[in-house]
């Protein structure tokens, strides 16, 4: 089976997360290189691996959320359709299964908030990994003069925990946002979207969604 180090240690796909960066930097984006990659790979393993899912499914899980924004290299516009097709393509030429390859695919093809939904356990696992990477450490700008919403919002953003509770049977987010920087209700008016999916997903996955800001449960 081809394993999360093995997509690492890939040339093509090094270079494809560093021009999915270097092309969203050019458009004034928050960072998804190969920071953002690794903690999204990272969060969807412990997600299934917290509910009990098969080793096979978490690798699976990791490996698509160390993929999941290639297609940024591509072009931003429909990125999660264009980079599952590459995904599926590397994977092939790596030599993995029909089977595993259509899995991945089919859970970065699935990942964004626009046109995709939890369709199998590994896109509902992708999808609360990568919604839940809030952060100032995204934020590539210096200048909070230049900050847009999307900036302003994740530089208010100073912890991001997600929590998986399998015995009660649900996930947390949990977010402390510097309201002084912005309000806390800037977050639903770009995240919401974002947030309705993570809950559907967790659905998906039969466990419950919470988001919890500067101590308050609001979800």
């Amino acid at each position: 089976m081809i394993t999360l180090e093995d997509i690492k240690n890939n040339e093509e796909v090094k270079e494809l997360v560093i021009h999915s960066q270097k092309q969203l930097d050019e458009l004034g984006y928050t960072e998804h290189g190969l920071r953002h990659a690794s903690l999204v790979s990272s969060r969807a393993g412990e997600i299934l691996n917290a509910l009990g899912h098969s080793e096979e499914e978490i690798e699976m899980a990791k490996i698509a959320g160390f993929l999941h924004d290639i297609g940024n290299s591509v072009n931003r516009v429909d990125h999660a359709h264009s980079g599952a097709i590459l995904a599926y393509n590397l994977l092939k030429d790596m030599g993995m299964d029909s089977k595993s390859r259509t899995e991945i695919l089919m859970a970065i093809g699935n990942h964004d908030e626009n046109t995709g939904m939890a369709v199998s356990n590994i896109s509902a696992a992708l999808i609360l990994a990568d919604k839940s990477d809030v952060h100032r450490n995204r934020v590539a700008k210096t200048n909070m003069s230049s900050f847009d919403i999307h900036d302003r919002v994740n530089y208010a953003v100073t912890s991001a925990d997600l929590k998986i509770n399998s015995e009660e049977t649900k996930i947390q987010l949990e977010l402390i946002i510097d309201t002084e920087i912005c309000p806390v209700l800037d977050y639903f008016e770009i995240f919401m979207n974002r947030t309705l999916m993570s809950k559907y997903a967790a659905k998906y996955l039969g466990i419950w969604y919470e988001l919890i800001i500067n101590g308050t449960k609001l979800l």
